[in-house]
């Protein structure tokens, strides 16, 4: 059997010509389920968590999955099984975790516009850790709180103005973006939360943005939170974990992301040598890994030739894959069958009716209609931003382990979109 691995997916590879998932040839998986289909390699998560477990082998640490990367339910399981936390951002995610069996007593809520229902809902639920956002927050959820009876744990949200150097629209870090406390707030911001009396200060938290690649923008981070924490304390407000976020980039087109284990081992350094290697840590990694663990598997419909564009039509979309309308971010597209020949180039493009509706740009493709493509590193920010715009339903997906592929998500249909809807009169 010939083997060719491609760079970046190490459980995705052409065996005798034809793209497999582990064992799986992804042309059959595509047959019994249909196209567009989502196809995930639990190998893959677990590498990637394995990256950061060996980052932290004998520290106090916490791994949270930030689960807006992908929330299907099959794919929280693997990571809740792997002992793994969550970063949430709302409660319909809350109640996700639940459904998968997660411990919400790992749980930290993050974003800027928690409703009191759903505060409630967290408290209820018994979560680790709030993420508070902005000083009003804080009286918010203090009253949320002591109606109920408890005291919720905070943890705020501090914005370092680190630029992490990513897509302006996935940079959290900066003076200019609606995240987080700004640094020159913190300690006031810390004081007030230890004066209100439905909260428990329990740590400091920050989250600079998103497909980060390069070490330097959470090292400046690291110390300007370290700063702070040495000014909290000195307030006398003890800080007890130390939450640094997620954003790890992973290999889109050629992008050199450190390995999560040698970020590691760099931002530990710098904390052994500021006094705070023991401390509990909490970090939230989404995209690093699921990623690259999930392919989507779309049919050729047409080719169009034109004058100045040749047009490879598909029959996904925007609304499985929205991150080139919305970042114009790059995906890898392959055949699944190649046939080797020098092609043409195309834009390959879906069917709805926006001109936004592009997959790639300039790709040099050997294909017909009727061939089978695999969208790669598809797992993250796919289908969980996927939309029904045009009223197309969202794929299938498929989770694969070994010799078994389950379907964890049937294909979505007209009448599931129209359920909730009434006729007036």
């Amino acid at each position: 059997m010939s083997i060719s691995l491609l760079p970046g997916h190490p459980h995705t590879a052409y065996r005798d010509g034809e793209l497999c998932m582990a064992s799986h040839a992804l042309s059959a998986l595509a047959q019994a389920h249909g196209t567009p289909l989502f196809v995930y390699s639990k190998a893959a998560m677990l590498d990637a968590l394995a990256a950061y477990q060996r980052g932290f082998a004998g520290r106090n640490a916490q791994i949270c999955y930030a689960m807006k990367a992908n929330s299907s339910l099959g794919v929280l399981q693997v990571f809740a099984q792997a002992g793994c936390g969550f970063d949430i951002v709302s409660g319909g995610e809350l109640e996700r975790v639940l459904a998968a069996g997660g411990d919400p007593g790992k749980v930290i809520f993050s974003g800027v516009g928690k409703t009191r229902a759903e505060m409630r809902q967290a408290l209820v639920a018994g979560i680790g850790c709030f993420n508070v956002e902005s000083e009003s927050e804080l009286e918010v959820l203090s009253d949320a709180a002591l109606a109920m009876g408890l005291r919720a744990p905070v943890s705020i949200r501090v914005n370092p103005n680190v630029d992490p150097k990513t897509h302006p629209y996935i940079s959290t870090g900066l003076k200019g973006n609606k995240f987080g406390v700004a640094h020159e707030r913190a300690l006031a911001t810390y004081q007030r939360a230890a004066a209100l009396p439905g909260l428990q200060v329990v740590g400091i938290d920050c989250h600079i943005g998103s497909q980060i690649t390069d070490s330097t923008p959470y090292l400046d981070a690291m110390d300007r939170v370290l700063d702070l924490v040495d000014a909290v304390e000195a307030a006398g407000i003890p800080i007890h974990h130390i939450d640094f976020g997620g954003g790890l980039g992973i290999d889109y087109n050629g992008d050199t992301p450190p390995a999560a284990d040698a970020l590691w081992a760099q931002l530990l350094a710098k904390l052994d040598a500021r006094g705070y290697g023991q401390r509990r840590l909490m970090i939230e990694p989404g995209r690093s890994l699921v990623g690259n663990a999930g392919v989507c598997v779309t049919e050729v419909l047409y080719l169009k030739p034109g004058e100045q564009k040749n047009f490879c039509i598909i029959d996904a979309a925007m609304n499985e894959l929205p991150r080139p309308a919305m970042y114009e971010a790059f995906h890898q597209i392959v055949p699944l069958s190649p046939r080797h020949g020098p092609g043409t180039v195309f834009d390959v493009v879906g069917p709805v009716c926006e001109s936004g509706d592009w997959i790639g740009r300039d790709r040099a493709l050997d294909v017909r209609p009727g061939d089978l493509l695999a969208v790669l590193s598809a797992g993250a920010y796919c289908m969980s931003m996927a939309s029904n715009y045009n009223t197309r339903g969202r794929p299938a997906e498929v989770l694969v382990e070994g010799d078994k592929a389950t379907l964890i998500r049937a294909r979505e249909t007209a009448a599931d979109q129209m359920r909730h809807e009434r006729l007036v009169g």
